[in-house]
């Protein structure tokens, strides 16, 4: 069905023939290329790479064969087992590792997974080293190790558990206030590894739990993304349970939604929003968001008397904009919350601590902190391109249309209005432009959208490159 080959991995749909699905044969390929690039990069021997997983169906296979791999190379292996993609980050810097390796698809259905690669700081690698990862794939220049030179492994226990000590010890996270609010929780783990660092995290906080999806078969109840249209149940039983709030994570924990007590959704896009606000109250500084995120974090940040930056879309572009501004919390408008006191990587963990510390400290529930947030609206469209069109010449004719707006072509075209704005942004595996738009209501928000959209097709017609019939 698919595989995909990108700066920072490798993704595809289980099964299949060779470099058109995520096969075997790939897996074992992009490994070995990332391995070779831990090698080249290490001065001395002893390199070792800590690796964990979801818990979708493949992941045992796909990890099996990582691990494998990097032995045969020489590399020694850590393996957490199942745990999240924010457990591992933390565990390659608390093991002083070389690099690690997640395997999930994230939100993606059941049908793929993927490999995540990360650098000895626990983040993701930069796309210079993404795209010679690719490079030494396509070429095959790797080299393995001689038997008595094969890599060393070892189960790396406790990591869920160090990781919400980790959070249960930061300065903004309130435990025993918390403890105090008793607070009753519903949690969606969508047949994952939220099961095992969710849960724990709020009973050790005192909450009562009632969890859904809670069997880590990865056969996911629903669409794991947490989006609205696949969150209906969990709403439902937020509200049949009479319980303060829910929370909806996806399978590797690094995206988050929060469900308010009458069971309407705080918004995937206020979830940074909101723990932002609470972050600035107490540690005045920087935020960071991508350009296809809200504008409420601007807004919130600013009214802080905080500076306010963005950066283009991924978690590697959030992250080094975070580094070089010195912010206090950034991240992405889909749930991601990137909290640098703990660690610099989307976490759904401690952006629960957080927004539980909130609440408790100031005696709010979800509906009363949404309603003290900005209220935007995004409308998120599609332009489906034709092989035919100059893609190029039509946005540079639409960045001179508008030059008396705020534009931004640091990931495709941003265009600042007064009372909104609209992204397009061609997308890097479908032949298509993600076109977008918000603003204070979505009526508005879809005329933005709605006219670039018509602007940018009477304008590509108009640059075709069919010769005349």
């Amino acid at each position: 069905m698919a595989l995909i080959k990108s700066i920072s991995g490798v993704r595809g749909t289980i099964g299949g023939k060779p470099e058109a699905n995520l096969t075997p044969l790939d897996v074992v390929e992009m490994t070995a290329a990332y391995g070779s690039l831990i090698l080249q990069n290490k001065a001395s021997a002893g390199a070792k790479i800590v690796i964990g997983r979801d818990a979708r169906i493949s992941g045992e296979m796909v990890s099996s064969l990582c691990i494998q791999t990097l032995r045969s190379m020489g590399l020694d292996v850590m393996d957490t087992g199942l745990s999240t993609t924010p457990t591992v980050e933390m565990a390659v810097v608390r093991t002083q590792a070389d690099g690690g390796i997640i395997v999930t698809a994230s939100h993606n259905p059941k049908e793929w997974n993927a490999l995540k690669f990360l650098n000895k700081d626990g983040e993701f690698i930069s796309a210079l080293d993404g795209a010679e990862i690719i490079e030494i794939a396509k070429n095959k220049s790797f080299h393995f190790a001689p038997v008595n030179s094969l890599g060393r492994f070892e189960y790396l226990e406790g990591t869920i558990e160090a990781h919400i000590n980790d959070i249960l010890r930061l300065p903004l996270v309130r435990p025993e206030t918390i403890r105090e609010a008793r607070y009753k929780i519903v949690v969606d783990c969508i047949n994952s590894t939220g099961a095992i660092s969710i849960v724990p995290l709020l009973e050790k906080l005192g909450c009562t739990v009632v969890v859904l999806n809670h069997e880590m078969t990865g056969d996911f109840a629903h669409n794991p993304e947490p989006l609205p249209a696949h969150l209906t149940a969990l709403c439902e039983k937020v509200t049949a349970s009479n319980a303060d709030l829910g929370i909806a994570v996806d399978p590797d924990v690094d995206r988050l939604s929060f469900i308010c007590p009458d069971g309407t959704l705080l918004g995937e896009e206020n979830t940074l929003v909101a723990i932002a606000k609470y972050v600035l109250q107490h540690t005045p500084g920087a935020t960071v968001s991508n350009l296809s995120s809200t504008r409420g974090l601007r807004d919130v940040t600013q009214g802080y008397g905080q500076n306010y930056y963005s950066a283009a879309v991924g978690e590697v572009n959030v992250v080094s904009k975070m580094k070089e501004v010195n912010a206090v919390i950034g991240g992405e408008g889909n749930g991601g919350v990137i909290y640098p006191a703990l660690h610099y990587g989307r976490d759904a963990l401690v952006g629960v601590a957080l927004m539980l510390s909130y609440m408790a400290l100031e005696n709010l529930d979800l509906n009363q902190i949404k309603a003290e947030l900005p209220e935007y609206h995004i409308s998120k469209n599609k332009i489906v391109l034709e092989p035919h069109w100059d893609i190029r010449k039509t946005i540079n004719e639409l960045i001179a249309q508008y030059k008396d707006e705020e534009v931004n072509t640091e990931d495709g075209l941003k265009i600042d209005f007064a009372d909104g704005w609209v992204q397009l942004r061609q997308s890097n595996t479908e032949p298509i432009i993600r076109v977008y738009s918000e603003a204070k209501t979505m009526a508005r928000a879809d005329s933005i959208a709605q006219g670039i959209i018509k602007e940018f097709k009477q304008k590509v017609n108009g640059n075709s490159t069919d010769l005349p019939g």
